[in-house]
């Protein structure tokens, strides 16, 4: 039976902050745009294919990692979207977006344009999820 592991390329373009349930939750390593991705740790590669019971509780993430986005990042508005044509594994994309972001209001993946988190505010945005998330989050530190 296959088990769980995070596709390659998510892992190569993430940083792995943690585990929100049973889910991975990575940050985009673009600081251009606040953009995290929620990883649900299952097989199926589809959100309807979960159980009911599984599709709730990531939707309840998606809801978590949401209100800190608006918390703690200047956005006016929020994308949230399973695409996976590139990367099939189930994986939400969570992004802050604002007119002032640097690819307004076109989307946010493909682009060139791109500028990795400093270690420094890397712990800042971790130190502030543990806050905020506190026990609902394990957070595995930087692991980029």
């Amino acid at each position: 039976m296959k088990e769980f592991k995070l596709d390659p390329r998510l892992e190569r373009d993430c940083i792995i902050l943690g585990e929100l349930n049973n889910n991975l939750l990575l940050l985009m390593n673009n600081s251009l745009v606040p953009w995290f991705i929620l990883v649900p740790k299952v097989l199926e590669i589809e959100l309807i294919d979960l159980p009911d019971d599984k599709q709730v509780s990531v939707l309840q993430d998606i809801n978590v990692i949401s209100v800190f986005l608006r918390n703690n990042f200047d956005i006016s508005k929020l994308n949230i979207a399973a695409i996976g044509n590139v990367v099939s594994q189930l994986h939400i994309h969570i992004v802050g977006r604002s007119p002032k972001d640097y690819c307004w209001p076109n989307v946010v993946w493909g682009v060139k344009e791109h500028q990795p988190y400093s270690e420094e505010r890397v712990n800042k945005i971790v130190k502030q999820i543990g806050i905020e998330l506190g026990d609902k989050i394990s957070l595995f530190g930087i692991s980029k």
